[in-house]
């Protein structure tokens, strides 16, 4: 053996092995850290690729918009920028020539974290732009697939073709005495109230909700017994299968009703929203029974009334003629009704994607090639040059050719008239003869006071600042669908009251259905939280509605 053991003959205990050496030389270590206070040097990986000099410099300048992309200065104080960002104390790192020199490792940590932060809040913003382009692809498909079905068969309302389709415009998940009605878990399509016309066209309003298996006629009535008589209480009148329909029938004018066909007796329903009620009909329609729903279209309608007592059913007939207006005038005569409305959007019309339309990039015209005219030398007879009069602009600027042109009349008349002396009105003439002649000491008087009259607005309190208001900008032009929206024009500035949100919910004032909005309920109002659908409220002309917020820019 090169290196022998030294055995020790007069010893007679076991011999150490090597697990007892590892334990008594870890034991001697643990006593001698505890006589001292160790300090260690964490060593952190610069990079994922695990090579040498491949330093990830930039991996923590993205939690602060100074530093990300480029940060502009010295080094040095750009990472001491970083750390007081993310409110690390001064005494939990070091500042070396080249390197940073970090206490604790849950500084390193909380690092870390807020760049996950960061790249989680990023990756939000984009699945939130993502998925509302493809809500509103799926709203424009919507809309068409509805203009789809009346496409060259019925007329249009000017306000409706390019409305948005809510669905659900009773709120049933505020609802429980609707929702009882309702199958458990049952997903609701279409719900509003309707009117419903019986036997003599008396109309009756009705609750109308759509389900991807049934649909429901929901009414009031008192009740006779028990411990509630006489209060109203919600009734199913009518729940039919949608396999159980035999056609829609509508008329080719642009009013707002159809006749549901059924087996035993049909229904007679006026609805304002009767064209997405009929294309998500349609689409349901044809995925239970495996055939499209059949629709009629004409301007004499029949519909079957329900059997009661010794008399019969029959049916009653609707005709529909030309008027004027755009409001329906209903005239019934025994089992006969006349609609007259007056003529509506042509019956080619499709909606226009405004959506769209706004997401693209304005293209900005090319710069002109010579230079800009000079500004008019004087003001003009007013005092206001007339571009700031709303008059014609002295250029014509066009779309085409982004070139800009002077106006095509002739020059020399325009000159001449420009270098014409301007005859003074006779106001501006001499008047002194008809001022009244001094007399006296009185004469002297009226002088003195005249000079010593004090200046105007001396020792008035100074008006108080009119209160700033915030306003906006219109981009495009919008006609209000409602009564309560405002409609504008291009460039018209319109006075931000509530940038609020809004939704539709139904109240029962009065045994009158109205429509409001929350954020603008009356008190004694049910409460229903808000869902984010970008409606603001304003003022433009001494009158105060809702308009879309996309379609304007705060300035």
């Amino acid at each position: 053996m090169l290196f022998p053991e030294k055995l020790d003959v007069d010893k007679k205990g076991r011999p150490s092995t090597a697990g007892s050496k590892i334990k008594k030389q870890a034991n001697d270590l643990v006593a001698t850290l505890k006589r001292c206070t160790p300090h260690y040097i964490r060593c952190i990986k610069p990079n994922e690729t695990k090579r040498p000099r491949d330093w990830e410099e930039s991996r923590y300048a993205i939690l602060t918009p100074e530093t990300w992309p480029h940060w502009r200065g010295d080094e040095r104080q750009g990472v001491q920028h970083l750390l007081r960002a993310v409110n690390m104390d001064p005494d939990q790192y070091q500042m070396g020539s080249t390197k940073v020199f970090v206490k604790n490792p849950e500084s390193l940590f909380l690092l870390e974290e807020m760049r996950e932060r960061k790249f989680d809040g990023f990756a939000r913003t984009i699945q939130k732009a993502w998925r509302r382009h493809v809500a509103v692809r799926k709203y424009e498909e919507m809309r068409e697939e509805a203009s789809n079905i009346l496409l060259n068969k019925k007329e249009r309302r000017r306000n409706s073709i390019n409305r948005n389709f809510v669905g659900d415009y009773l709120g049933l998940e505020e609802r429980p005495e609707l929702r009882q009605f309702l199958g458990k878990r049952e997903r609701v399509d279409f719900a509003d109230s309707v009117t419903k016309y019986d036997r003599r066209f008396k109309p009756i309003k009705r609750d109308l909700i759509l389900t991807p298996k049934c649909v429901y006629v929901i009414g009031r009535e008192k009740v006779k017994k028990g411990p509630e008589k006489g209060q109203v209480r919600e009734v199913l009148k009518k729940k039919l299968e949608i396999q159980a329909l035999r056609g829609v029938s509508l008329s080719t004018r642009q009013d707002d009703f159809f006749v549901l066909q059924e087996d035993a007796a049909d229904s007679f329903l006026e609805s304002i929203f009767k064209t997405e009620f009929v294309s998500l009909l349609c689409k349901r329609f044809e995925e239970a029974a495996r055939r499209p729903l059949p629709l009629t279209f004409s301007d004499t309608l029949q519909f079957r009334v329900k059997k009661e007592g010794w008399g019969g059913g029959g049916t009653r007939s609707v005709t529909f003629s030309r008027g004027s207006g755009d409001v329906a005038v209903l005239k019934a005569s025994g089992r006969a009704l006349t609609v007259t409305v007056g003529d509506g959007l042509p019956k080619s019309s499709k909606p226009t994607r405004k959506g769209m339309a706004q997401g693209r990039p304005r293209m900005l015209a090319p710069a002109p090639s010579r230079a800009a005219p000079r500004a008019p030398r004087g003001p003009d007879r007013n005092g206001v040059p007339p571009s700031a009069r709303g008059g014609p602009l002295p250029l014509d600027i066009t779309s085409g050719g982004g070139s800009q042109r002077p106006p095509r009349g002739p020059p020399s008349s325009a000159l001449g008239a420009s270098r014409r002396p301007r005859a003074r009105p006779p106001s501006e003439h001499n008047t002194e003869f008809l001022n009244v002649p001094d007399q006296g000491m009185a004469g002297m008087q009226r002088k003195r006071s005249v000079g010593q009259r004090p200046v105007p607005g001396v020792g008035r309190p100074k008006p108080q600042p009119r209160a700033h208001v915030p306003r906006c900008r219109a981009l495009y032009q919008y006609v209000g669908q409602d009564v309560d929206e405002l409609s504008f024009n291009v460039n018209e500035v319109i006075e931000i009251l509530m940038e609020g949100q809004r939704r539709w919910i139904r109240q029962t004032l009065s045994q009158h259905e109205a429509f409001s909005r929350v954020g603008w309920v009356p008190p004694h109002a049910p409460f229903s939280p808000p869902d984010s659908s970008g409606w603001w409220k304003g003022r433009l002309h001494g009158q105060e509605g809702l308009f879309p917020g996309n379609y304007v820019e705060k300035i």
